[in-house]
């Protein structure tokens, strides 16, 4: 039962947080109550099939393997230079891209595996990006003006 109570506790925090490290993750469980250690959630991780994800082209957090892509180096580059303007629009944000690159700027945005986005629409020189509130728009915008 212990087990997989912390497994789900693992679950929300790294869906919550960006977690870098094995020792972010035994601290955040341990603000949350659960006495672990290093080894404990190593083979957490493990049982879990928990994977890295790029987060801002510099660092990597812990993600669940469904759904979550890894976004090469190479692609963050391109991504970065088509990138004309990002723009937050109530619940939405707008992505302003070269023309003809938004389908490639809008799977990189799904590869990024933002938690808050409930969907991602392109056409020719435009993402848009809807998500269920004014402030998860605001997260959104904020993680995408990281990869700028």
């Amino acid at each position: 039962m212990a087990r997989n109570s912390r497994h789900n506790k693992i679950i929300e925090i790294i869906n919550l947080k960006e977690i870098e490290t094995q020792d972010d993750l035994v601290n955040a469980l341990r603000d949350a109550g659960y006495d672990v250690t290093q080894a404990t959630v190593s083979r957490d991780i493990k049982d879990l099939g928990l994977i890295k994800i790029l987060v801002d082209g510099k660092r990597y957090k812990y993600a669940t393997a469904t759904g979550a892509q890894m976004v090469s180096d190479k692609s963050l580059s391109i991504f970065s230079s088509c990138v004309n303007g990002v723009h937050k629009a109530m619940n939405m944000v707008v992505v302003k891209v070269t023309s003809g690159t938004a389908e490639f700027v809008g799977s990189v945005i799904e590869g990024f595996a933002i938690q808050k986005i409930m969907g991602v629409v392109y056409g020719n020189d435009t993402v848009l990006i809807v998500t269920a509130s004014i402030e998860d728009a605001g997260y959104v915008f904020d993680k995408l003006s990281q990869f700028r």
